[in-house]
């Protein structure tokens, strides 16, 4: 398995999409299944986002100053993403809204990995060397096993303070 930073945000980008096309699928479903689904979309972003505001946000702009508004509009799109999330979190999936709020969030997640990916990872990998991003890595892959996975963790909660006024 590799240590590659960004190859691990990718990984959990690819699982990211397949939990959001399950619930594409299983919108006409069974509200149960719909409420399985948004809880496994939920613990995956809020691990997520907390590996990367606690390790990669902060690791980059300390060594790459010149990303500094990538970093900050990255933080604004784990805000906005955070909010939808605490919303999804304290709803049940008979409510009207649910399908909605889930299909935004997953339209904003799906533009912010977007610009990740296509814009902001090509000029990080390009500015670090491999060892470094494989340093970066290895603080997250320690960090993984004691992150959050549910939205009002109280280390999700401080982590998303922190974030905002980053």
């Amino acid at each position: 398995m590799s240590t590659d930073a960004i190859v691990l945000l990718k990984e959990d980008h690819k699982e990211m999409r397949r939990l959001f096309r399950e619930f594409q699928q299983a919108q006409e479903g069974p509200a149960q299944r719909k409420q399985e689904l948004v809880t496994q979309i939920l613990a995956a972003l809020t691990v997520h986002t907390y590996l990367e505001n606690e390790v990669m946000y902060p690791e980059i702009r300390k060594l790459l100053p010149d990303l500094e508004d990538d970093i900050l509009e990255s933080y604004e799109e784990h805000h906005v993403a955070d909010l939808l999330c605490a919303e999804l979190a304290a709803m049940d999936a008979s409510d009207e809204r649910f399908v909605a709020k889930t299909t935004v969030l997953i339209e904003n997640v799906e533009h912010h990995v977007e610009e990740e990916e296509q814009e902001w990872f090509p000029k990080v990998r390009e500015a670090l060397g491999r060892n470094q991003l494989q340093e970066i890595g290895q603080k997250m892959i320690e960090l993984r096993p004691s992150a959050p996975r549910t939205v009002d963790d109280p280390k999700a909660r401080k982590s998303q303070l922190d974030a905002a006024t980053a």
